[in-house]
């Protein structure tokens, strides 16, 4: 178990050299104490240029099971894992899939299996991992909600430029109806889930 500086407890689980988080992120605090910024409105999300986070549809009844929403410069800020703890990298979360590719279906194995929190069919979920990854949705650059059940987004903290633009970074996605991992960019503003990982496993 790990706690964050809220208070809240998560599972961990080891997948080769990493230690990671079971869970999604929660907290409404940096690990110096330094509150995020809780913005519903949908304008202001927009137009952020601070760390922030949200709750999906701003309905905090969905923080136990799904976590925290984030904006990008909450990841960048450095501060948002636990003490000892960090939002990984793309390298790190390919390790985490290579450790899950001989079936052909990593994402499967990242999945919690059944359908009490993914949409039917949740295809080829196993959750073989422990990984236990939810779909959370994500919020858009433009403020909406979207895609609960459906699909879950990760950050990664690795910038990658985008046809020109430096204002995209590099996620990873799950859907119910694949056991694929996508790998894609999105800009800043978007809020996406986050899992820690250890900054040394033990």
């Amino acid at each position: 178990m790990v706690e964050d500086v809220d208070g809240n407890h998560y599972r961990t689980v080891r997948v080769g050299e990493q230690l990671w988080m079971a869970e999604n992120l929660r907290t409404t605090r940096l690990k110096d104490g330094s509150p995020l910024s809780h913005v519903e409105d949908y304008d202001s999300w927009v137009d952020l240029e601070s760390a922030a986070y949200c709750w999906y549809n701003n309905d905090s009844l969905h923080a136990a099971d799904y976590g925290a929403l984030y904006n990008y410069q909450a990841i960048e800020s450095g501060k948002l894992c636990p003490e000892g703890w960090h939002v990984p990298g793309d390298e790190e979360w390919t390790a985490l899939e290579l450790a899950f590719t001989a079936d052909g279906n990593p994402g499967g194995a990242l999945k919690e299996a059944g359908t009490a929190h993914w949409k039917t069919p949740n295809t080829a979920a196993s959750d073989e991992s422990g990984f236990t990854a939810l779909p959370a949705g994500y919020r858009s650059y433009n403020g909406t909600f979207n895609l609960i059940r459906i699909s879950g987004f990760w950050w990664t903290s690795s910038p990658k430029s985008f046809y020109g633009s430096e204002n995209t970074v590099l996620y990873r996605g799950l859907n119910y109806d694949s056991g694929a991992i996508e790998r894609n960019v999105a800009s800043l503003n978007n809020g996406f889930s986050v899992r820690c990982v250890k900054d040394q496993a033990e």
